[in-house]
């Protein structure tokens, strides 16, 4: 895959059945940037077929990367995003397979890079508001804003939707270094990642939130609600192992 400015890695386990390979071949043909790298994590399904399939057809600008066992999203997206790294792109970032965010958004995400030199990450938000497409449950709308006003006591700055599955970074030694090592969080790895970037000078203005145009549940989502638990606890041992006390 030749280098690209900007490069997406997409984590997919066992997304044969609703992984759209025309959404992937609109957003390259509206994009000369962008490229894609679609991490298979160890999938039982025809998901590899699907990705490899797509990619024979989009060799310059699409690229699988086969993790041969099912590690889980946070080790699919940090190797992924390595493998960004090395190709040489100036902007790289991760998207949920299911495509909940559009990927024209991804244009809008690094405009909001070049715009602002200090930016270093852009992350999707899910703000219902006038004019924009947010289309939710009820219950995880609230659940989400439960576990968003939990997340940010615990990163100590205001933040309105850290676990969106849509986000890009500018390619430099402050966001390289947050994937140089495994998460110890598996299902809130979004959080660390913010609390790594923290924890080493990162300052909050160095972090925007962008509020989607269009956002949508999609059938057969992973996320279950005892996840909820499990990220609660995974919040209470990243406030424990990074220091995000601010003197101001």
């Amino acid at each position: 895959m030749s280098s690209s400015r900007i490069q997406v890695v997409v984590p997919c386990y066992n997304e044969a059945e609703r992984f759209d390979s025309a959404a992937f071949e609109r957003a390259l043909a509206g994009n000369r940037d962008l490229a894609f790298l679609l991490v298979n994590d160890g999938s039982t399904d025809g998901t590899a077929a699907a990705l490899h399939g797509l990619a024979s057809q989009n060799a310059a600008r699409i690229r699988v990367l086969d993790q041969p066992k099912n590690e889980g999203k946070a080790e699919a997206v940090r190797q992924g995003m390595l493998a960004a790294f090395d190709q040489g792109a100036e902007m790289a970032g991760y998207w949920d397979a299911d495509l909940a965010t559009p990927l024209d958004a991804i244009t809008e995400f690094a405009a909001a890079l070049d715009t602002a030199p200090e930016i270093d990450i852009v992350l999707g938000a899910r703000v219902a508001i006038l004019g924009h497409e947010i289309e939710r449950s009820a219950t995880r709308h609230y659940a989400g804003r439960v576990f968003a006003t939990l997340a940010s006591l615990v990163l100590g700055l205001t933040v309105y939707d850290t676990q969106c599955g849509a986000k890009l970074f500018r390619c430099n030694e402050a966001t390289r270094v947050l994937f140089a090592n495994p998460f110890g969080s598996r299902w809130v790895f979004d959080v660390e990642l913010l609390a790594r970037y923290l924890a080493g000078g990162g300052e909050p203005s160095g972090i925007r939130e962008v509020p989607l145009a269009r956002w949508s549940d999609v059938a057969g989502s992973k996320v279950k609600p005892a996840d909820f638990a499990r990220g609660v606890v995974e919040l209470l041992r990243i406030r424990r192992k990074y220091d995000l006390r601010r003197s101001d």
